[in-house]
């Protein structure tokens, strides 16, 4: 009898065991934050006339953006910043004749300036598909000296409430654009639109953490107890977490 108890026991332990991971493993997706990507890293956002060469569509090609997420551009004024959807505009690397509609200046230079000022520009990634960057200035010589890249954005966890516009509303089933991907939303930036920061601080994260760890265990010993009755836990016959 005792070991036959035993093995009801040890198979008991791996039958939660099993569920627990499981249910992790459903959680941990939910726990991601939003991410904010230096471009360039230390190199910061220059042509390459002016700093160290820097690929950044190398550096572009190693990461993963989804909505959401920012791209912080350290320059300064003689630089620009630009974000388009127009593949031509792109490859133009000048925005003169790019229509409002798919095109913003996050930062432009003035060549004229007597004194070199550091920038930094924080960009939202709000359009899930390709998206592009530049700098124009100069006649497009800054982009053609190596100041561009394109990346990919996915939905991962979609826009935060922070970077949804009030008056977004989502086109009726007999509009034009509905349910069509080739058309690019206005860039607009929302009204409360602010500096990047993670959703979540790590207090935050160890709170849901916590939450997330004291959920699971009542639901394995809410479980153990519908299927195997009080018994269970006076024999510590299944794990309370």
């Amino acid at each position: 009898m005792e070991q036959r108890k035993y093995y009801t026991s040890t198979g008991l332990v791996f039958f939660n065991l099993s569920c627990l991971l499981l249910l992790l493993s459903c959680l941990s997706g939910s726990a991601e934050a939003y991410k904010n990507y230096t471009v360039g890293e230390s190199l910061g956002w220059f042509d390459n006339l002016e700093k160290p060469t820097v690929n950044y569509q190398k550096w572009a090609d190693s990461k993963s953006f989804s909505l959401g997420d920012f791209l912080i551009f350290n320059t300064d004024n003689n630089h620009s910043v630009v974000q388009t959807y127009n593949f031509t505009t792109y490859k133009l690397c000048d925005y003169e004749d790019a229509l409002d509609s798919d095109t913003k200046i996050w930062s432009a230079a003035d060549p004229s300036n007597t004194a070199t000022v550091a920038v930094s520009v924080a960009v939202p990634l709000l359009k899930q598909g390709p998206t592009y960057f530049f700098s124009s200035d100069y006649d497009g010589d800054q982009c053609n000296n190596g100041q561009h890249f394109k990346i990919n954005v996915t939905h991962g966890q979609g826009l935060p409430d922070s970077l949804k516009s009030p008056s977004e509303q989502a086109p009726a089933p007999n509009s034009a654009d509905y349910n069509n991907d080739e058309s690019a939303p206005d860039i607009v930036v929302p009204s409360n639109f602010n500096n990047p920061h993670d959703d979540k601080g790590s207090d935050d994260d160890d709170n849901d953490v916590k939450k997330e760890s004291g959920s699971v265990s009542l639901f394995v010993k809410s479980w153990n107890m519908k299927l195997y009755g009080p018994r269970a836990e006076a024999s510590g016959d299944y794990i309370v977490l």
